[in-house]
């Protein structure tokens, strides 16, 4: 006001011109001429903003300001703001804007303001090209029902596009490979896997300390054999991408589990599978810097036998293999009288998870086989292997357990007929033996 009435004294005066003083004042020539106009009216009165006290035409009525607060208490409680403007505007008719519906929310009491601030961090930049790095990570949380689960998410660093997301009991070795499997399967081979230093990713002799890639876990072992990279994470920001996945996904999915009913894992993959995921990708996930594609497609490239836990046994008098507390019997061959004191190595298949596509019954014997002739000098005689069932191969030991296992041999299909199933209750199961001596033949699979 006192810096008004000098420079209308200075205008009167002819000292300064009006151009001049709206520009002291921030405004513009025309304002300041309506001001001058008010204020030779009204004196400082005129001067006030006419519009405060005055209602908005704009204004919402408060049987909509009721109507909002009902929908989200009733229906939305615990959905975030941003889920529960879109979901409004689009199955219930709501017109008003992000911004309105927050400061509704607030006044009404529903919801809290988000604390800002925190420590000055720089941006990593996304890689230029999808497949060049991928993130992997697990976050346990009340998902569905009343218990805990974890949520497995493996997404790519260039779009944020999530390639694998599946929930668990437990998140572990069995769970990554399943998502790198997942991923494989789906995209190709990628350059770079991107983890927390967790137990079943990397071996950390010390805590809080470096990783020792010189001991692989069996998860970098596969990594090592497909040739990816694995990058170890030093701190929870150093997973930024991963963590705000995870912060949308427990802000959006919790909520539209709860809202469609489910209350079981089977039912929660399916829908995250089928329903949840597409919509997801689409509305979150950002075009890449350049078109092409770092991953490399792999098709008839068996990563089964690499993306497994394997773990070396020595076969017993009774030509039996002991492997989490099952008894392992291997059948008689017409090539080796037995197979006492041979160096075996287990290959343990990651149990699949409720929701995926059934198996056949467990616990049941397996079919009798056709009688096919025995392959010659330099063929492989191969049986298709049936979803859930065993596998079994003869391979050389190899001294580098990063690497396959070189195949030396092959077992007759007539002596695999009366081994039953139920050893699979830990999941699919394939044996890889190895023989001393090399001898003629191939590799031979049995389901």
């Amino acid at each position: 006001m006192e810096q008004f009435e000098e420079l209308y004294i200075e205008v009167e005066a002819g000292r300064l011109g009006c151009a001049d003083a709206a520009m002291i004042l921030g405004c513009s020539p025309r304002h300041f001429l309506r001001l001058r106009c008010r204020y030779d009216e009204d004196g400082f009165e005129g001067l006030r903003d006419r519009r405060v006290g005055r209602v908005s035409r704009h204004r919402a009525a408060d049987e909509e300001v009721e109507r909002l607060a009902r929908l989200y208490r009733d229906r939305y409680a615990g959905f975030n703001i941003r889920h529960f403007c879109e979901l409004a505007r689009r199955d219930h008719g709501l017109q008003r804007g992000y911004t309105w519906m927050r400061l509704a929310l607030l006044r009404a009491g529903l919801v809290q303001a988000e604390a800002r601030g925190g420590k000055h961090r720089l941006k990593r930049p996304r890689k230029p090209m999808r497949g060049m790095m991928m993130h992997q990570d697990a976050s346990t949380h009340r998902w569905f029902g009343e218990g805990y689960a974890d949520l497995v998410v493996t997404l790519d660093d260039a779009t944020s596009e999530i390639a694998s997301a599946f929930f668990c009991a437990q998140e572990g070795t069995g769970s990554s490979l399943r998502g790198i499997h997942e991923t494989i399967s789906k995209h190709g081979l990628f350059c770079a896997l991107y983890t927390d230093r967790g137990s079943h990713y990397f071996t950390t002799p010390e805590v809080g300390g470096k990783v020792d890639k010189s001991r692989p876990t069996e998860v970098g072992r596969a990594l090592r054999q497909l040739g990816i990279d694995h990058i170890a994470a030093y701190s929870p920001e150093a997973r930024g991408r991963s963590e705000r996945a995870f912060g949308t996904l427990q802000g959006r999915l919790v909520n539209e589990l709860k809202l469609a009913g489910i209350c079981d894992m089977a039912a929660a993959n399916r829908y995250l599978r089928e329903d949840y995921l597409p919509r997801h990708n689409a509305q979150f996930a950002v075009a890449p810097e350049l078109e092409a594609s770092a991953f490399v497609a792999v098709p008839g490239f068996d990563i089964d036998n690499i993306l497994c836990i394997q773990e070396d046994r020595v076969v017993g008098a009774d030509n039996t293999v002991r492997y989490k507390g099952m008894t392992l019997q291997i059948p008689p061959s017409p090539f080796r009288h037995h197979y006492v004191k041979v160096r075996v190595r287990v290959h343990h298949y990651p149990r699949r998870q409720p929701g995926d596509l059934p198996w056949p019954p467990r616990n049941r014997p397996l079919p009798p086989r056709r009688h096919m002739p025995q392959p010659g000098p330099g063929r492989s005689a191969r049986l298709q292997p049936a979803p859930g069932r065993l596998r079994l191969r003869l391979r050389q030991p190899c001294a580098d357990r990063n690497r396959a296992m070189k195949p030396i041999g092959h077992l007759s299909r007539q002596s695999i007929g009366h081994l039953h199933s139920s050893s699979t209750r830990y999941g699919v199961m394939r044996w890889l033996f190895s023989k001393k001596k090399a001898a003629p033949g191939s590799i031979q699979d049995w389901g």
